[in-house]
């Protein structure tokens, strides 16, 4: 049939099912107030692999996330970010660098060490358990920032440290999976502490020069006389954007960097709202497919009862990590255990980077399938869990010691309501 031999008509038809599906089961959730999110992810899953395990009975064909379709979710993915950025500013984001790369670092290093430590007891090889650790350090910052729009969060100190802690959080990730793949493809069985410092310190300076560059250009370019024609200014900047994602790209990082460094370039400009109005409207588009097709990519068919366990062994790794990981730091820096338990909450989702990191190692030959599948349900669990948990938090009730605390003033001055009505002496 046509269908099955031309790629752009599958990825057409894949698209359009996945985003029709994602928005409607987003305005389904909405109607039982849970997070939209939630509802694009189950799209995804329910047009995707859950087909091929026999759940639902359907022709396979009907929809297949091939390298177009892929290639539409990532460009989703750098919109997203560079919304994200867009309501960073750069200044910000280096008044909060201390507690950024705190609270990134260490929800980078406890994870590792504790999906490492559980593989190793679980007598696994070297390779697999550093392939799986790595699996567990990046937080998905797309799917945290979404969850923190949600629930009102976004633009709330907590808001903004969880994105400068996401992006730090992603940098460092990239690093150790450039070590961790080194010490798989080259076969080593110990690792050498100065070649893993050198390799984090460069990926660390290259994330500064693009930073760096789209502070320099951004603006610029934005104020630039020569826009006149309408929409010239948006196609130039989104032309920026996608270009230094790419640039990232290609000197090693993920894309998404680049977006987002583009995007807080901008956030002081004077474009900035201007940019924020038109981009929202590519997001439309962009964020429910990409979250249908991070869905889409999850397929739990071949998991035993024993995997299942280790599953949730790493599931509970995962998140007390994170909790602990970001959580603690973060109610230092904020001087508020709440906020700081909202951070640890949005940066447990893995997301798309669990999923590329287990999909590299399966290709390696460094975990098998039943492995991967298990990383694969860490990723899904991770990914529902924070939103519910999320929303579930920042609802909750005031405490009886707030609203004590908020009494104070006026039972140690129950005559201020009433003091215009006394007459003068």
């Amino acid at each position: 049939m046509a269908l099955e031999s031309d790629p752009i008509l599958q990825a057409i038809l894949a698209v359009s099912l996945l985003l029709f599906g994602a928005k409607l089961l987003a305005e389904l959730f909405a109607r039982f107030h849970l997070p939209v999110i939630l509802g694009e992810l189950g799209a995804g899953m329910l047009l995707g692999p859950l087909y091929f395990a026999g759940l639902v009975q359907i022709q396979p064909s009907l929809i297949e996330v091939n390298d177009i379709v892929l290639a539409f979710a990532e460009i989703g993915a750098i919109v997203i970010l560079f919304v994200a950025g867009l309501e960073l500013p750069f200044r910000e984001f280096v008044r909060g660098g201390k507690a950024s790369f705190t609270v990134g670092g260490l929800g980078v290093l406890l994870p590792f060490l504790g999906g490492f430590l559980l593989f190793s007891l679980l007598g696994r090889s070297l390779q697999a358990g550093l392939m799986v650790a790595a699996a567990l350090t990046a937080t998905s910052i797309a799917i945290s920032i979404e969850t923190l729009r949600d629930v009102g969060r976004l633009r709330s100190p907590e808001g903004k440290l969880v994105i400068g802690a996401a992006v730090v959080d992603d940098v460092l990730a990239i690093a150790v999976l450039s070590v961790v793949i080194s010490l798989v493809t080259g076969g080593q069985t110990t690792i050498q502490p100065l070649a893993v410092i050198v390799v984090v310190g460069s990926v660390l300076i290259l994330f500064a020069m693009v930073l760096l560059a789209s502070v320099i250009i951004a603006p610029r370019l934005s104020e630039a006389k020569i826009w006149k024609t309408p929409g010239s200014l948006e196609t130039v900047l989104t032309a920026l954007f996608f270009g230094m994602a790419a640039v990232a790209a290609i000197i090693g990082l993920s894309p998404i960097v680049g977006s987002f460094a583009v995007g807080m370039a901008l956030a002081g400009a004077n474009v900035a709202e201007r940019m924020r109005e038109y981009v929202g409207k590519l997001e439309f588009i962009f964020r429910p497919l990409f979250f249908a097709v991070i869905g889409s990519q999850v397929n739990l068919a071949g998991i035993t009862w024993d995997l299942a366990l280790i599953g949730a062994g790493l599931i509970l790794v995962a998140i007390v990590t994170k909790l602990v990981g970001c959580g603690f730091p973060a109610s230092y820096f904020l001087k508020s255990r709440s906020g700081g338990r909202v951070v640890g909450i949005a940066m447990i989702s893995r997301g798309e980077v669990g999923l590329i990191v287990a999909g590299l190692a399966l290709a390696s030959g460094a975990i098998g399938s039943g492995t991967y599948a298990v990383v694969v349900l860490m990723v899904v669990v991770t990914t529902i869990l924070a939103p519910l948990w999320l929303k579930r938090v920042v609802a909750a009730p005031v405490s009886i010691e707030s609203i004590v605390t908020a009494e104070v003033p006026k039972a140690t001055n129950p005559e201020a309501p009433e003091a215009p009505l006394q007459p003068p002496s």
